[in-house]
């Protein structure tokens, strides 16, 4: 079933990118994702930790949430990027992530990176260094919404 969601999932993302349905075309696009599934079942075979697609109730509660952040993030900076210069104030700040669960940090720091105007740098031991185009950005981040809504979805630690 892992292999099959998969197969379906890249099959799908192939033909969104590609959009041309011809013999020659479809031919590439299927050994392109055939080379993808023996490289997912060598690195299973590998760690032993079969990754499964996210679907269910948290995926679908998550990706809502993140297009909306990602929606406000992307009007905050072009209000930034038209408005007066001042108002960029380039920030560098540590934020500690120990209390999200170790594997949804990368989610966690990667749910950053997608909302224009930050961007993760580093995720090393429970901390995720952040970049962003204001202070307060950096501000909104401490006060842990994000990380709370993930924790929230995808669950804790304790």
């Amino acid at each position: 079933m892992h292999i099959a969601k998969w197969t379906v999932l890249l099959a799908i993302f192939w033909l969104l990118l590609s959009g041309i349905i011809e013999p020659l075309m479809l031919f590439f696009g299927v050994a392109s994702v055939i080379i993808v599934l023996i490289a997912l079942v060598r690195m299973d075979a590998v760690d032993k930790e079969p990754k499964a697609i996210g679907t269910g109730i948290p995926f679908l509660r998550y990706i809502p949430w993140l297009i909306g952040q990602i929606t406000l993030s992307s009007l905050e900076v072009t209000k930034m990027v038209w408005g007066a210069p001042e108002k960029v104030s380039p920030t560098l700040a540590t934020l500690d992530a120990s209390d999200v669960p170790e594997d949804c940090r990368a989610l966690y720091a990667n749910s950053i990176t997608l909302t224009p105007g930050t961007l993760s740098v580093d995720l090393e031991d429970g901390d995720v260094t952040v970049h962003a185009l204001r202070q307060t950005s950096i501000d909104e981040l401490k006060e842990g919404h994000m990380k709370n809504k993930i924790i929230r979805i995808w669950g804790s630690n304790s």
